[in-house]
C-alpha cells in the first residue's frame, strides 16, 4: 500500500475482527459481461468473498446480441443472452454475491475502497473494473428496433451472418474502413456512408478500401432511418449537399463511428487515456494499487467476448496474487 493510500483510521482497529462489517468484500467486481463474469468465477472459486455489481445492463452488450458463433465451445453457436445467463449461474455456483444495481460513485483515495450504488455503499479490499465500452449510436428511427436484426456494431462478431447481402457501413475512420473491408468477404456489396467528402482513416486502410471493387463510397451523406419487417430491408439516406433523399436496399447496417468507454465513475480516481479508456500499468493493474481492470474498459483494439473473458481471468488471478502479497491480508485470514 502506497504512502498516499493509507487505511482509513477506523479500519486500523477493526481489521482483524471484521465479522461485523456486513458490506466488506475481498473483491468487488464492477460490471458484468464476459470480463466481469469470468473474473467472478475465478475469484469466488479461489474462496475470495466476491461481490459482483452488474450495472444497468446485466450481462453487457451480449444481452442485445442474437447468435454468437465465435465463442469457443459452442459448435452450433449460442444466443448472447443464454451465454451470459450461463456465465452468471456459474459465478453464483461458486458463492459470489451478484447485485443488479448501478455503481454511482467510487472512492479509491484510501483503503478499503468505497463503492456506492443507488441504494448502498460497500467496502472493497480490492476492486476489478469491468464496465466495458458502449458503441456510439446514430440515434435514428429504427436503430434500436433492428438491433440484432440487421443493425450491428461489430463486423467481426456478425459479418458471417450477412453472406450474399448488400451491406452498408456508416463512418469514415479506421474502424469503418477495417469493418467494410472485412465485410467484403461475406457481402455481395458494401457501401460506406460518410458525412464528409474525405476519410479520416489511415492512408493504408484508405487505399485498401478504395481499391476494393466491392466497396462503393457515398460521400456527404447521413442515414436518417431504418426500415424492415422481421429484419432490416432498407435505409433512408440524405445528401448533406443538396438535401436529396433516397432509399437503399440493404440486408445489414454496420455502425462504425466509435465506442465510448464506460469510465465516467473512474474520472479523477484512475488514470484514463485521452479517449477515456483505463490505462494499465502492469498486466491488469491500474494506476491505483489494489484496483484492476479487464475487458473493453481498457481494450479498444480487440473488443471480443472471448478476449474480454480472458482479461477477466487474468485480472482475477492478479487480484488473488496481490491480496496474498499484502501483510495485512495475512493477518485478517
Amino acid at each position: 500500500m502506497s504512502e498516499t493510500q493509507k487505511f482509513r483510521v477506523h479500519d486500523l482497529e477493526n481489521k482483524k475482527n471484521d465479522n461485523g462489517i456486513k458490506n466488506r468484500y475481498d473483491v468487488i467486481i464492477i460490471g458484468s459481461g464476459p470480463a466481469g463474469y469470468a473474473a467472478g468465477i475465478y475469484t469466488s472459486r479461489a474462496k475470495l468473498k466476491t461481490l459482483l455489481i452488474t450495472g444497468t445492463l446485466p450481462g453487457g452488450q451480449l444481452m442485445t446480441t442474437s447468435e454468437v458463433e465465435n465463442y469457443p465451445g459452442f459448435p452450433n453457436g449460442i444466443f448472447g443472452p443464454e451465454l451470459m445467463m450461463n456465465m452468471r449461474q456459474q459465478v453464483e455456483r461458486f458463492g459470489a454475491t451478484i447485485i443488479d444495481d448501478e455503481v454511482t460513485r467510487v472512492d479509491f483515495k484510501a483503503h478499503p475502497f468505497l463503492i456506492s450504488t443507488n441504494s448502498e455503499t460497500y467496502e472493497a479490499l480490492s476492486v476489478l473494473a469491468c464496465t466495458g465500452a458502449s458503441p456510439r449510436k446514430l440515434g435514428i428511427q429504427g436503430e434500436q428496433e433492428f438491433g440484432g436484426r440487421g443493425v450491428s456494431y461489430c463486423a467481426t462478431c456478425d459479418g458471417p451472418f450477412f453472406k450474399g447481402e448488400d451491406i452498408a457501413v456508416v463512418g469514415g475512420g479506421d474502424t469503418a474502413l477495417e469493418e467494410a473491408t472485412f465485410l467484403t468477404k461475406f457481402g455481395r456489396s458494401v457501401k460506406i456512408i460518410h458525412r464528409r467528402n474525405s476519410l479520416r482513416g489511415s492512408k493504408i486502410l484508405q487505399e485498401k478500401a478504395l481499391e476494393n471493387s466491392k466497396i462503393r463510397f457515398l460521400w456527404d451523406h447521413v442515414v436518417e432511418g431504418i426500415n424492415g419487417n422481421k429484419k432490416i430491408e432498407n435505409i433512408q439516406i440524405k445528401s448533406l449537399k443538396d438535401g436529396k433523399k433516397q432509399t437503399l436496399s440493404v440486408g445489414g447496417l454496420f455502425v462504425a463511428i466509435g465506442h465510448e468507454p464506460n469510465t465516467s465513475i473512474f474520472k479523477d480516481q484512475l488514470e484514463l487515456d485521452d479517449k477515456g479508456y483505463v490505462v494499465l500499468k502492469d498486466r491488469t493493474k491500474t494506476s491505483v494499487e489494489g484496483v484492476f481492470a479487464a475487458g473493453d474498459v481498457h481494450d479498444f483494439r480487440y473488443r471480443q467476448a472471448v478476449t474480454a473473458a480472458g482479461f477477466g481471468c487474468m485480472a482475477a488471478l492478479d487480484v488473488e496474487k496481490w491480496l496474498g502479497e499484502q501483510k495485512w491480508w495475512k493477518e485478517i485470514q
